[in-house]
């Protein structure tokens, strides 16, 4: 069973998720959250595998709340809930390690299909998806590598740039002509290097130190 935490504000909302959730087989309800501050209170008592986080919360909103429950030594995967795509608030919650998001309106089969994807360890959107985002929002890429870059090796740097433009691991384990087991070495030992602990991290990082270039 996948035991989920749900966060949401409004009491209709987050009601109807709830009997939706405990109704799907194989996931459990461990609790609700009505703001932010509440959503890190319960994360830290209940430790559930996944959040299904509302981003926009009072008082402490889903993308501080997420920062702060993964900043925690327990590691929960949050699925960010939120009503547009191209949303700023949808970026900031990837750049804090959000496994992915989902639109409120998604069909009722998405989301319990969501819930155990992330549980999984999987991405929960395109990676066109997460390019987009990461176009409209990141700053200037650098003109020069940023320093962060400076503790990875060629090979690593190799595989966050790809990482950046999308590719799944089986597809650079064949740009580079090395097995899909060594790329995922490579991304366990570059996560690390960076302070990240997310694929969506990752493709953050890539364009915000310029290893890949908005529109190319």
């Amino acid at each position: 069973m996948t035991s989920v935490l749900v966060v949401d504000d409004q009491d209709l909302v987050r009601a109807g998720l709830v009997a939706l959730l405990n109704a799907a087989p194989g996931v459990e309800v461990a609790g609700e959250a009505r703001d932010g501050l509440e959503a890190v209170h319960e994360a830290a008592r209940l430790r559930p595998e996944v959040i299904l986080m509302d981003i926009r919360l009072p008082g402490l909103d889903g993308v501080s709340a997420t920062a702060r429950i993964l900043a925690g030594s327990e590691n929960p995967r949050v699925l960010i809930l939120t009503v547009f795509d191209l949303d700023e608030y949808v970026y900031r919650a990837l750049r804090a390690g959000a496994a992915g998001f989902l639109l409120k309106d998604s069909p009722p089969e998405t989301l319990i299909s969501g819930i155990q994807a992330v549980a999984r360890g999987d991405l929960l959107f395109g990676p066109t998806v997460t390019r987009r985002l990461v176009e409209a929002y990141t700053s200037a890429p650098p003109a020069e590598p940023a320093p962060e870059l400076s503790g990875l090796t060629e090979r690593e740097r190799e595989v966050l740039r790809l990482v950046g433009t999308g590719m799944p691991n089986g597809e650079i384990a064949t740009r580079l002509l090395v097995s899909e087991a060594t790329v995922k070495t490579h991304l366990n030992r570059l996560m690390p290097k960076l302070g990240i602990s997310s694929r969506a991290q990752a493709v953050v990082v890539a364009y915000e130190t310029g290893l890949v270039r908005p529109g190319r």
